[in-house]
């Protein structure tokens, strides 16, 4: 071998050993969570008693019941390491979605004004979100020291718990760990990773997007005696709404949260339809740099690319949006020491909802049968049109 031949060869091994460790770099990054990863199995099993109804007397006196399989003995399927779902993804992808009731640009505070389990069904293209209320009475990990031994609070207060304007606990998954602790405590979800959204960043998703079509089979009138501005009402039709419209109509109650979630579900159905359209599913990528550090996630590029790839192959009958029957719950009213008064809740039997929640996490509730278009807030569940 000439000397030529020899220098060569070396500037050759040289230019490959850069080649392996720089793939190595970017597959790092590319794998590498935007966020804390959850600790959700650092949470203590819990259960409510049966046929628990929320009273001050009740405070600190619920038991853990031994019939509970603990929760590591059925860990869910999106935690196994091989990939066998459609874009190399894992078969099933469970995510918390939040949407934080605060208009800044950071996360220090707000409560968890949305609260939604997304299950992604790689195998199946499908895709089922379940809504939350927020105003459920629960065990909060954590915040005992804090609140003088209380214990208990309404769900949305465990995001605003864990976040670092009030860092009660040591999560590194801050606000939404806690809530993802509190939802397995209480309710058995399985919840593989989060994402939050503030109310500015949401404003700012729909702009980057061009806005979003939505079609109201009836009126959505949010105007109060205090404020009977224009911009709360929303006529029956088809509307194309910026931002600040998308996020007014998403957060319209005044006929209740059950009335509310219909409203958001239309506005995540529009959503949706835009970022599948081909004018803008090719800036996804693009989408997702821009808004980096705007939004309190774990996912990695990896597992929001793979998000982005199914959602091209879904069709609008498999994604579904399902809500606990109402008949379920009765509002009535306990009373918060850390408040000191007495605060409006949510009453029902969390082992009903247990029962929902792990149909849910199995993907056996709801099924297509039971799903009907998004004009019928009755019915338990609805998809996309």
């Amino acid at each position: 071998m000439t000397r030529l031949q020899k220098v060569l060869l070396s500037f050759l091994l040289v230019i490959a050993c850069f080649l392996v460790l720089g793939i190595r770099v970017w597959r790092g990054r590319w794998q590498q969570p935007l966020g804390p990863a959850l600790q959700i199995r650092t949470a203590t099993p819990f259960q409510m008693p049966p046929t628990w109804t929320p009273d001050a007397s009740t405070i600190g006196t619920l038991q853990v019941l031994s019939t509970v399989p603990p929760f590591w003995e059925t860990p869910s399927v999106s935690t196994q390491t091989v990939n066998t779902g459609l874009c190399g993804a894992p078969p099933v992808m469970n995510i918390l979605a939040i949407g934080a009731d605060t208009r800044g640009n950071n996360y220090t505070y707000g409560l968890a004004d949305v609260i939604r389990l997304v299950r992604v069904d790689f195998v199946n293209p499908k895709v089922t979100v379940l809504e939350i209320p927020r105003d459920l009475w629960v065990e909060i990990p954590d915040i005992a020291d804090n609140l003088d031994g209380q214990d208990h609070e309404k769900l949305n207060q465990a995001y605003l718990y864990g976040n670092p304007g009030m860092g009660y606990t040591d999560d590194p998954a801050q606000g939404p760990g806690l809530l993802a602790r509190t939802l397995m405590l209480n309710f058995g979800a399985q919840i593989d990773h989060y994402a939050a959204v503030n109310m500015r960043t949401f404003e700012k998703i729909i702009n980057a997007v061009g806005g979003i079509d939505v079609a109201l089979p009836k009126p959505v009138d949010g105007r109060t005696l205090d404020d009977m501005n224009s911009r709360l009402l929303f006529p029956a039709g088809t509307h194309h709404l910026n931002g600040t419209q998308a996020l007014t109509l998403a957060r319209v109650r005044i006929k209740g949260g059950f009335a509310r979630a219909e409203n958001q579900n239309i506005v995540l159905c529009a959503l949706r339809d835009k970022l599948i359209s081909p004018a803008v599913v090719t800036d996804i990528p693009d989408l997702m740099r821009a808004f980096q550090g705007a939004i309190q996630t774990d996912l990695s590029p990896e597992q929001l690319s793979q998000l982005a790839c199914i959602g091209t192959q879904i069709p609008s009958g498999n994604i579904i949006f399902a809500n606990f029957p109402a008949e379920h719950f009765k509002q009535t009213r306990i009373y918060d020491p850390v408040f000191k008064s007495r605060i409006a809740i949510l009453d029902v039997d969390f082992d009903v909802l247990r029962e929902y929640i792990r149909r849910f996490n199995a993907g056996t509730w709801p099924s297509q049968a039971l799903a009907r278009p998004m004009d019928q807030a009755e019915e338990e569940a609805a998809f996309c049109p």
